[in-house]
């Protein structure tokens, strides 16, 4: 295993340990919120995400989520949370990153991911090569991919 790799393991294992925005979504005031079960049948995995958006910027001011699963789907939410946190996404800063991961997860190690714009997430690279595996790094992000398609159809209710 190369250092590189090792890093990415501890990464994985450290976002599965000590996880990043579990729990429940706080109470948003004037934010438009929206929450999204995924579930994996393949291996059980299942994951409820929720958001809070301000309605005026489109900014994600809060992002939740409540989930079982393997170290992978578990590591990827934390590190979703992470992303969203650290880099106060709006939406299409979301659907961007989205888009990214898509790619990167979906190439089989063929594509070489933007680290600048997926940071951590980078370290899931390595699932891409094992099939079975890429529903259970998506499962968050499918789940946020839902949020976001509630809250802009609330937005252009309004």
């Amino acid at each position: 295993m190369s250092a590189l790799d090792g890093l990415y393991q501890e990464v994985i294992l450290d976002h599965s340990k000590r996880p990043i925005g579990k729990g429940e979504l706080e109470a948003a005031v004037d934010a438009l919120t929206a929450s999204h079960h995924e579930f994996n049948p393949s291996c059980g995995d299942e994951i409820d995400l929720s958001i809070a958006v301000d309605p005026a910027t489109g900014k994600i001011s809060q992002l939740a989520w409540e989930g079982q699963g393997c170290s992978i789907s578990m590591a990827s939410a934390s590190i979703l949370s992470q992303l969203v946190r650290d880099d106060d996404l709006t939406i299409a800063g979301a659907h961007e990153r989205i888009a990214a991961f898509r790619e990167m997860i979906q190439s089989r190690g063929a594509e070489e991911p933007d680290e600048e714009l997926l940071g951590d997430a980078v370290a899931l690279q390595g699932v891409s090569k094992f099939v079975m595996r890429v529903k259970c790094a998506m499962l968050g992000w499918v789940a946020l991919e839902a949020d976001l398609k509630q809250v802009e159809a609330k937005r252009a209710a309004a």
